[in-house]
């Protein structure tokens, strides 16, 4: 990874190429919509945390928990950046107690760095102006247990949201899959693979045969062929990612936990 202090223009930094006319250059991010906020110093004021990413161009990349604070003329500046490391991937974060904790899952003894497995419970305390990682609580191994419950779809791959009025959801129970696909109802069965997050249909979907406007079944139409190639899950800044793999094709399907109630 490289090294030194970057100023982030809309959440996104790219770097010069590593070569002259070559599209490989150094780049750097802002985990979008992650913020935490509390006091983590004790002097009664909240500071915020964000996870920043970084990616030489190859098929790492390498994630950082950054906190905030504002000075005295009232302008936010960074505070202390300590990393979490090369492709971890952030479940959840809090803070509790005045300590950041997240709940990660990174590689294990026997992982490959491109498919981690292992659950771990992250702390860190900022203490006199640096990040320090003051424990870890080894949770097990990913499996589908941690994606149970309903989650609501935010994007189609990393750029296109899904319109407010288009409601399109996934819930995970035990081995069983279904939702809401924005018209019509779905369920099915998946089965998990040796590598971890990997995820497949146990047989095809069934759903209701509502009709419903063009837009929401082309929405429909889209969503359920993405799913009928189902291929991994893992988690980015605390939201669900399920990766499909269908007629040649690959992307991403986002979603966020839904509220309760």
């Amino acid at each position: 990874m490289f090294e030194g202090a970057v100023a982030l223009t809309d959440g996104q930094w790219t770097g010069e190429p590593y070569l002259e006319g070559s599209a490989t250059a150094p780049r750097a991010g802002l985990a979008e919509d992650f913020l935490l906020t509390g006091d983590l110093d004790g002097d009664g004021t909240e500071e915020s945390a964000v996870l920043l990413w970084s990616s030489s161009g190859g098929s790492g990349t390498f994630d950082y928990v950054a906190v905030l604070g504002r000075n005295g003329g009232g302008a936010v500046g960074n505070i202390a950046t300590t990393p979490l490391g090369d492709r971890v991937k952030v479940r959840s974060g809090a803070i509790e107690d005045g300590r950041i904790v997240f709940e990660v899952v990174q590689a294990g003894p026997d992982d490959a760095a491109c498919c981690p497995g292992q659950k771990i419970r992250r702390t860190f305390a900022l203490e006199g102006g640096a990040m320090r990682e003051i424990s870890t609580d080894d949770q097990g191994r990913l499996s589908l247990a941690d994606v149970a419950g309903e989650w609501r779809l935010l994007r189609f791959g990393p750029d296109e949201t899904v319109p407010a009025d288009v409601q399109i959801n996934v819930q995970f129970d035990s081995g069983t899959i279904g939702g809401n696909a924005a018209c019509n109802r779905y369920t099915g069965s998946v089965q998990e693979g040796a590598a971890p997050g990997a995820i497949a249909l146990a047989g095809p979907l069934a759903t209701t045969r509502k009709m419903c406007p063009p837009p929401l079944m082309d929405w429909e139409k889209r969503y359920l062929a993405a799913l009928e190639g189902l291929a991994q899950y893992t988690f980015i800044a605390g939201r669900l990612v399920l990766t499909w793999q269908r007629d040649g094709s690959s992307g991403q399907l986002v979603f966020v936990r839904a509220k309760a109630g």
